[in-house]
């Protein structure tokens, strides 16, 4: 599994941030949301203007949802899915042929509970090789999801996922630990 280098991060002054943001929010809306599915390489190649990581060909459904491209990186045949959201205040990271189902949500970004200013805090997502993510799961910021591990549909990550596991459930727990598809 790939691991994320903060050494090759760009970077962008606090007050671009937003308009950055917006910028990319009204060119995906009219280049890209109303697309249909063979229309990826236009959406690739947005999602490489506003900074986003590609290798290979992965895919990315018209109708999902990224937040700050330049803090993702999709690799070859990776997939998020249709109404799935990478909420990516910090690092995302989707390996080969890694799959995000519809209406999943990785997210990146908390706070802090314990100030009372409520500073924001984003840990990176990484999901592994051949690794799936169910239909409306919910994974936590700072976790790992190994290769060919599968999450459940409507389960929430909040703690690493190994290789070759099944989780399921809220909060997730390990269903079976060994991959018997192959």
């Amino acid at each position: 599994m790939s691991s994320i280098n903060n050494t090759s991060q760009l970077y962008y002054p606090p007050f671009f941030i937003p308009l950055l943001q917006y910028l990319f929010e009204v060119v995906w809306f009219f280049l890209c949301a109303w697309t249909p599915k063979p229309f990826n390489p236009l959406r690739l190649l947005v999602l490489k203007i506003f900074g986003c990581k590609i290798h290979g060909i992965p895919f990315i459904h018209p109708r999902a949802r990224i937040t700050h491209p330049w803090n993702t990186t999709f690799h070859h045949r990776a997939t998020l899915g249709d109404r799935a959201h990478a909420y990516a205040l910090g690092k995302v990271e989707l390996n080969a042929h890694c799959t995000v189902a519809q209406e999943a949500y990785l997210c990146t970004g908390s706070h802090n509970l314990k100030d009372a200013s409520l500073p924001l805090i984003t840990k990176p997502i990484v999901v592994g090789p051949h690794a799936f993510i169910g239909a409306r799961a919910f994974v936590l910021p700072g976790v790992n999801i190994a290769s060919h591990a599968i999450v459940g549909a409507c389960s929430v990550v909040t703690k690493d996922v190994s290789a070759s596991t099944t989780v399921a459930g809220n909060p997730a727990k390990v269903l079976s630990s060994q991959f018997s598809g192959q």
